[in-house]
């Protein structure tokens, strides 16, 4: 008599409840792409370059999800890392990247993930899983940087641009700050990007729109929102998003990843309340706005995500607070000084991601709260944590997310400006022709966002002319 079969569900190393927690994150974090960002800055650009726009987003997302599995995943998360300059070790540039190679294969996404970040404990889910919550970070930062761009750079352009960066930057960046690398070993800490997402796309974005040039005058003058309901869409979308983009880092379903998403809304909700009072009582009209709002929103979303599971929520609060007042005063103020004044940064990323990813990376070497423990130690092994300045730890955090930052605006500054030459030679330019730009989407593409329907009247008309010439027969 022949034994049923027994088919096991999951491998020894899976558990359930991390699996399925890190896939849900994944997926918040992707809709905060697709539709969120595409919606949003759909809604905020003029209605001429509404499909240039979500075209670019879509593009850019695609792009850097086969980049990723294809080669960068592995550049800055595998276990296997150029060593340079001699033996590895826990200098700079012996843990400067990893091997370019696919995932692509089964053992390459079945197999339990591994990183050189994540020695206190083991992953409790596959590569695949892993890799598809790393790509939505990677692929949402050059949409980001994409709001500095808008409504001038060739298309052509920005699809070589895209996966150069994500290699040659973004990559680099995720190694030395997340995968183990210089950074990582030496204390930094970004809990989910303010730095190798937020602070990066804010340089970038700057760096670009500079060598690309500005938008025409009358655009530039004249650039008002299309649909503010398109924006509010799209920033509920951003906000609610989050909770997967911070509740997700800790890559277990346990207490700190429960803390993250709380602190996540706590700084989200003061930041948005500290721009719109601003704008009640210090700004020219003293009236609140609703774009201003969302700036708020922003920055707090921002300046939390370096911290998020290491700050208590009284810092959290602070977190919203400092850096929504530190960004509305650099974008009232800072904008009008050389070199802000000059850069046409189209919807202000230098700001709302640069310097509000920097003031949150830098406050966590102030407020981060040694009672806020992502991972329990056992037995003689201390639980990690990070302890600031205000709970008695001392400069050496502060100083360890000061150099990892001055890295971050350096490299990524000179690599944008090298790639964007290599991408402007090769595609002959990098900014679309003033005459197309005259246009927008339909010269670039031959679609526009609200087509008229003189296709649908002139079929009516056809129709009802055949039927006239058959009742006269």
């Amino acid at each position: 008599m022949l034994e049923a079969a027994s088919y096991i569900p999951y491998p020894h190393f899976v558990n359930a409840g991390d699996n399925t927690w890190q896939l849900v994150a994944a997926t918040l974090v992707g809709l905060m792409s697709l539709p969120g960002l595409a919606v949003l800055y759909g809604g905020l650009v003029q209605r001429k370059w509404v499909v240039n726009t979500m075209l670019m987003a879509f593009a850019g997302f695609s792009l850097v999800l086969l980049v990723w599995v294809l080669w960068a995943y592995n550049m800055g998360f595998s276990s296997a890392t150029f060593g340079l300059f001699g033996a590895k070790g826990t200098g700079f540039f012996n843990n400067l990247v990893g091997k370019p190679w696919p995932i692509t294969s089964h053992f390459g996404e079945q197999d339990q993930a591994t990183s050189l970040a994540q020695t206190l404990v083991p992953f409790h889910f596959p590569n695949a899983t892993l890799a598809y919550f790393q790509v939505v970070f990677a692929a949402i930062t050059p949409l980001l940087f994409l709001g500095s761009i808008i409504g001038r750079m060739k298309f052509r352009a920005w699809l070589l641009f895209v996966p150069l960066w994500i290699t040659f930057v973004y990559a680099v960046n995720a190694k030395l700050l997340w995968g183990g690398g210089f950074f990582a070993i030496h204390g930094a800490v970004d809990y989910s990007g303010g730095y190798v997402i937020h602070l990066a796309a804010g340089v970038t974005g700057f760096v670009l729109a500079a060598i690309v040039g500005p938008r025409l005058k009358r655009d530039k003058d004249h650039g008002v929102p299309n649909n503010l309901m398109l924006v509010a869409v799209g920033a509920g979308i951003l906000w609610l998003g989050w909770n997967g983009f911070n509740g997700g880092d800790p890559f277990y379903a346990g207490v700190d990843a429960a803390s993250a998403v709380l602190n996540t809304n706590i700084a989200t909700a003061t930041g948005l309340l500290t721009w719109m009072f601003w704008d009640m009582f210090a700004s020219k009209q003293k009236k609140p706005t609703f774009l201003g709002a969302i700036n708020g929103m922003i920055c707090g979303l921002v300046a939390i995500t370096p911290s998020a599971g290491w700050v208590d929520g009284y810092g959290a609060i602070l977190v919203g607070l400092i850096a929504s007042s530190f960004v509305w005063i650099a974008w009232n103020f800072l904008s009008k000084v050389r070199p802000f004044s000059q850069v046409d940064d189209a919807l202000g990323v230098v700001y709302t991601h640069g310097i509000a990813g920097l003031t949150g990376g830098l406050l966590v070497g102030f407020l981060a709260d040694p009672g806020m423990i992502e991972y329990l130690g056992v037995g003689k092994t201390p639980s990690f944590v990070v302890d600031g300045v205000f709970y008695g730890g001392g400069w050496h955090q502060l100083w360890e997310q000061f150099l990892a930052a001055v890295w971050i605006i350096v490299f990524t500054g000179i690599m944008t400006v090298i790639l964007a030459y290599i991408t402007k030679f090769i595609c002959r330019g990098l900014r679309e022709k003033d005459e197309v730009l005259e246009i927008g989407d339909v010269a670039i593409h031959d679609e526009e966002v609200y087509p008229q329907e003189t296709f649908a009247e002139r079929v009516s008309a056809m129709s009802s002319g055949q039927a006239m010439s058959t009742g006269q027969q």
